[in-house]
């Protein structure tokens, strides 16, 4: 697996106001507030014996367009480098989407919606900066809170459609608690089977953390590895959260 393909496979990730989301790959049902925003500025990187790759910054933004729907944009800058090659950078592929929330939580019900991602090939593919053809996520997530702990994961199917390409599934799930105040602390495990002709399927995780500030300004980062696999993955951003007052 070359870097830009475990770069997809380690990073694909979307934020929430309830701390799913980054810093981590799995995501969650819950949508950002009615006409709020996020914004994010973060850098993320996946590291492999036969290459590494990442963003270098990339920009995210989230609304809440609707009731139970939040609109989404990653905009990045990406970079990637064989072994003993030179660092290639430039613009990456442009991720576009939607997330609606089915369900609402209840006493013992969890929260259940869909974050259907589209990403667009606009990165430069020979440089190893972009795929070089359209992906479309499908997903179901789940999500249930207990007290200072909160729980979601969930998956989806991935269509691949590129040369030695193949369409494959995501699948993940998160665990964190707050510690104080402003601090969680979770860790997660994801899967995906395999995404290129010849290749296999990896399984991975993350710990991660996320500071809140002050109402507005968070920190988050993440860090892990393979399971069983070489590699490893990581990711740090700022977030800024504002909107309309209650």
């Amino acid at each position: 697996m070359n870097a830009r393909s475990l770069l997809a496979v380690c990073l694909l990730a979307a934020p929430a106001l309830t701390r799913a989301g980054p810093p981590y790959a799995t995501d969650d049902p819950e949508p950002v507030e009615l006409h709020h925003f996020e914004v994010y500025l973060a850098a993320q990187a996946a590291f492999a014996p036969d290459g590494h790759g990442g963003t270098a910054p990339h920009f995210e933004l989230n609304y809440g367009a609707a009731p139970d729907v939040q609109l989404h944009l990653i905009a990045p800058l990406a970079w990637s480098r064989a072994p003993g090659g030179p660092a290639r950078y430039g613009y990456g592929d442009t991720e576009v989407g939607a997330k609606v929330r089915f369900l609402h939580e209840g006493t013992w019900r969890p929260q259940v919606g869909t974050f259907v991602m589209l990403e667009l090939p606009t990165g430069d593919a020979s440089r190893d900066l972009g795929a070089g053809h359209l992906q479309l996520l499908l997903p179901v997530w789940l999500q249930k809170s207990l007290g200072p702990w909160t729980t979601y994961g969930g998956g989806g199917y991935w269509f691949n459609r590129g040369a030695h390409r193949r369409d494959f599934w995501w699948l993940g799930w998160q665990m964190q608690r707050t510690l104080w105040s402003g601090t969680s602390l979770g860790a997660e495990v994801f899967h995906a089977t395999a995404r290129e002709e010849g290749a296999s399927g990896e399984t991975r995780f993350n710990v991660g953390l996320v500071i809140d500030l002050s109402p507005m300004h968070h920190l988050l980062l993440s860090g892990g590895g393979g399971l069983g696999s070489p590699g490893a993955q990581g990711y740090l951003g700022y977030q800024l959260t504002f909107g309309p007052k209650d």
